[in-house]
């Protein structure tokens, strides 16, 4: 058991924030954290990592376990280039097999039996020991597959201070796996991650193997990588086992067992109490009232189970309809500076389809929608009757020192007070939080606060750009039956693949300065693209055809030659390769390692064997 929590608590003055939680931790668990803006999941991976202190209960940390944390915002430092800072990491390893070739050439020199022996020999029994532990020698294999993986394949040269803040936490996200403690806790660790490094990390996590915590608000993400749900919910924290798929259904089992057993015993309370009421003060069943008292007495009380917080709800609405061509493309350029992002982009989006934008990061999808929305573009041409209401993940539209009451009326100067604070409460924004200045709002408010403005444009076209970034689960959900519901036009760019498979029926993926067009939804996309990527994969080449014509006798018995002594070569490498590892094996015995001239006649026959392997490759070679 690495964490063990019971009837833990926490919170701040007269505010509780976790009440009563239990839970616990093993090696090799795959541990989702789900809940609310502001439930306190943040708070608990405070707790755990021992930044704060409970307030009652206790909380045990396996003694000597290593724990890796990633914040939502964890950047990294450093001053060298991303390849040398992320090879540091293995310096333990580096030193380590150094220092084991060095011992190898002092055992090699050293008079058998003398105490410098006996000490060359201990050492290099730990040091293969070590190494074969940590899987030094593939250190490097490691670390390019991490780096590739995560979408660094371009910039191992790259000075760490020259990257951006979403690129400083991808890489930290690197050092930790590289790392690979015995409990990895991640805080969103998908916010700056593109499609294609999406599914890598979901790969590489599965294999991982230590225990994994993770806080996220990507569904899909969420059902590939975790075997249990830690749900927090007003204050309390419950266990649920499987994905988050698994945790929907077993969520509403739950609720509706626990709102069935209390509906149960209200109603055998009510029955009992109205018999007493009928008959406690009649002789002839006076007892029997009173039995039903002490029955009420000694029943334990279940609960009502609480409504779960009251989602947000959008609705977006319009009152004319545009053309039945809404978009027509044709032919267009975007560039970045001198770098050219499309080129030849051509494409028709008609009156209510709703298409999601894909691509790896960097390949000009938010540049393609700004374009979109200017309209300036000869290339763009918008259809008759076409209203366009975007939202912009920047959310550059909101003015830091209005509070969002002020820049409700200020778009809409005709609404009421009541009215303008209905939409920004039924938008999930509470009493408090509309007197804000908009500055001090959370990410979550900020985005609410922007999907109401979003609402009150009346688009017949809605353009979005990362929509649900800052949302959590509940908030995703509620909006993604809004834009479900929502008969208008859609143009979306979005990391969350859920999002995108609820809502998407057709993909316009940009990839190496191209846009594709797939008319079909997210999973057949992906079908697709798996199909394409099998029917490109390298085949091996074609078997080159002998020379049939005449050769001389010298030639045809030197080519004999040749052939026969390839065929030896292998015989002789593949039986001194299975020698070496005979003799790795036999060190790591007792009866070897305490034995200083069978340890000695080993190391020996080692050396002559790497000898022996680096000449036969050599010549191999050269026949070949």
């Amino acid at each position: 058991m690495l964490i063990d929590a019971k009837n833990l608590s926490f919170g701040y003055l007269d505010e509780t924030l976790l009440e009563s939680v239990c839970f616990s931790i093993n090696e090799g668990d795959r541990v989702g954290l789900i809940g609310g803006n502001g439930e306190g999941k943040t708070t608990l991976l405070k707790l755990i990592l021992g930044a704060l202190v409970p307030n009652t209960g206790s909380l045990f940390v396996k003694n000597g376990i290593s724990v890796g944390y990633l914040a939502q915002s964890g950047g990294y430092d450093g001053k060298n280039t991303v390849l040398e800072e992320m090879l540091a990491v293995f310096d333990e390893d580096k030193k380590a097999i150094e220092e084991l070739r060095k011992v190898e050439l002092e055992i090699a020199l050293a008079n058998e039996g003398t105490q410098a022996f006996t000490a060359l020999s201990a050492r290099y029994e730990y040091l293969n020991k070590k190494i074969a532990a940590r899987d030094s020698y593939t250190y490097e294999i490691r670390v390019r597959t991490v780096l590739n993986g995560m979408g660094f394949e371009n910039a191992y040269h790259q000075n760490v201070a020259t990257l951006s803040g979403g690129e400083k936490t991808r890489l930290n996200l690197c050092k930790l796996l590289l790392k690979a403690p015995d409990l990895l806790i991640l805080d969103e660790p998908t916010n700056h991650l593109d499609v294609k490094t999406l599914f890598w990390l979901e790969e590489y996590l599965t294999s991982y193997k230590g225990a994994i915590l993770l806080v996220s608000h990507d569904r899909y993400f969420l059902d590939k990588t975790v075997r249990t749900i830690f749900e927090i919910e007003n204050k309390r924290l419950s266990v649920f086992k499987g994905n988050y798929t698994k945790y929907k259904v077993l969520k509403a089992e739950k609720t509706a067992h626990l709102l069935k057993e209390y509906e149960k015993q209200q109603e055998e309370r009510a029955h009992l109490q109205d018999f007493v009421d009928r008959n406690l003060y009649k002789a002839s069943k006076a007892k029997s009232a009173q039995d039903r008292i002490k029955k009420l007495e000694k029943m334990t009380l279940i609960e009502k189970p609480p409504l779960p917080p009251t989602p947000p709800k959008f609705t977006f609405s319009f009152e004319n309809r545009p053309a039945e061509l809404t978009l027509q493309v044709d032919n267009l350029r975007l560039t970045a500076g001198e770098k050219t992002l499309l080129e030849n982009v051509s494409l028709e989006i008609r009156r209510g389809e709703k298409c999601a934008v894909v691509g790896e990061n960097g390949t000009g999808k938010s540049s393609l929608l700004k374009t979109l929305i200017a309209g300036k573009n000869p290339a763009v041409k918008w259809g008759r009757y076409v209203r366009l209401a975007n939202f912009d993940q920047e959310m550059a539209n909101l003015s830091p020192d209005k509070t969002p009451l002020e820049e409700l009326w200020e778009k809409h100067v005709l609404w009421g007070q009541t009215e303008a604070r209905a939409l920004l409460a039924r938008v999930g924004l509470k009493e408090e939080d509309i007197f804000k200045k908009n500055a001090s709002l959370s990410g979550g408010e900020k985005v609410k606060l922007s999907l109401a403005l979003l609402e009150g444009e009346e688009g017949n076209v809605l353009i979005l750009d990362e929509p649900t970034n800052h949302l959590d689960l509940a908030a995703r959900e509620s909006l993604e039956e809004a834009l479900k519901a929502f008969d208008g036009t859609l143009i979306f760019v979005s990391h969350d693949r859920y999002f995108i498979n609820a809502l998407a029926g057709k993909i316009l993926e940009l990839e190496k300065g191209k846009l594709t067009v797939f008319p079909c939804g997210y999973d057949e996309f992906l079908t697709q693209k798996q199909a394409k990527k099998e029917e490109i994969k390298p085949v091996p080449a074609p078997t080159v055809q002998k020379n049939t014509g005449y050769r001389g006798k010298d030639e045809r018995a030197q080519e004999a030659r040749r052939q026969t002594r390839i065929k030896q070569i292998e015989k002789q490498i593949t039986a001194l390769e299975e020698e070496e590892n005979a003799i790795n094996e036999d060190l790591a015995k007792p009866e070897v390692s305490s034995d200083f001239t069978l340890l000695s006649q080993r190391c020996n026959r080692l050396e002559e064997i790497k000898n022996s392997l680096d000449a036969l490759y050599e010549e191999y070679e050269t026949l070949l």
